[in-house]
């Protein structure tokens, strides 16, 4: 049997668009969460997807220990958990960060916010306490994780610096990076960047956008909102 799951922690495009009203929402998300699922299907892992009706507890960090906990569970020793907006994000990431676990390495995946796209664990150091006091939607996530690694005598392995899909300025970066994304997805990035009036396109900057905390986001404290 496989020692290793992975946790796809992604609510379902109805309930993120409760908590994310924007243009199109609805189509960016379904995507998202499809070419997660594409990605982790390749590593033929044993995975399961945690959207709103499989999570539970109040605050972001209860839910995902609790889901951590549950995949836990059910037998496996290591874990390697993962949202669905981080679209860099590849097979071979994955495949990595199993490697590492095997050597007996916690694996954190960084992003360029400050938090993180990726953590790997395994259950004989997971403390559910540790997890749920993690300053969740800051931009000191991934410092406070390390340093609490770092006490706790954990070796870490950290893969490649991917960005998460946070803000406008997030979207641009993804678009220059044609490689790393794929096309379809790319064409959905690319109409937020740009709105059709009178059959001229603005950017959007020229429209109002507004940032705002966003619960349950797991390393990322901001979203664009437009």
């Amino acid at each position: 049997m496989q020692s290793t799951a992975i946790l796809v922690f992604a609510n379902s495009s109805s309930e993120e668009l409760l908590h994310k009203p924007v243009r199109n929402g609805e189509i960016l998300f379904d995507t998202l969460t499809k070419n997660t699922l594409k990605t982790v299907q390749k590593t033929e892992l044993p995975y399961f997807h945690f959207t709103e009706k499989e999570q539970m507890g109040n605050s972001f960090g209860e839910r995902f220990t609790n889901a951590l906990n549950t995949v836990f569970n059910k037998g496996f020793d290591k874990v390697i958990a993962i949202g669905n907006d981080s679209p860099q994000l590849r097979t071979s990431h994955l495949k990595e960060a199993v490697s590492a676990l095997r050597s007996q390495k916690t694996v954190v995946g960084p992003s360029l916010d400050g938090g993180f796209y990726l953590i790997g664990l395994h259950k004989s150091n997971f403390d559910p306490v540790f997890f749920q006091q993690l300053p969740w939607r800051r931009f000191n996530l991934l410092s406070s994780l390390l340093r609490k690694l770092t006490n706790k005598n954990c070796a870490v392995y950290r893969l490649q610096v991917l960005n998460d899909l946070d803000t406008v300025d997030d979207i641009k970066r993804l678009c220059a990076f044609t490689r790393s994304i794929s096309t379809s997805l790319r064409k959905i990035l690319t109409s937020f960047l740009f709105i059709k009036k009178n059959t001229d396109a603005f950017f959007i900057e020229n429209f109002s956008s507004v940032f705002v905390l966003h619960p349950y986001n797991k390393g990322s404290p901001f979203l664009f909102h437009f």
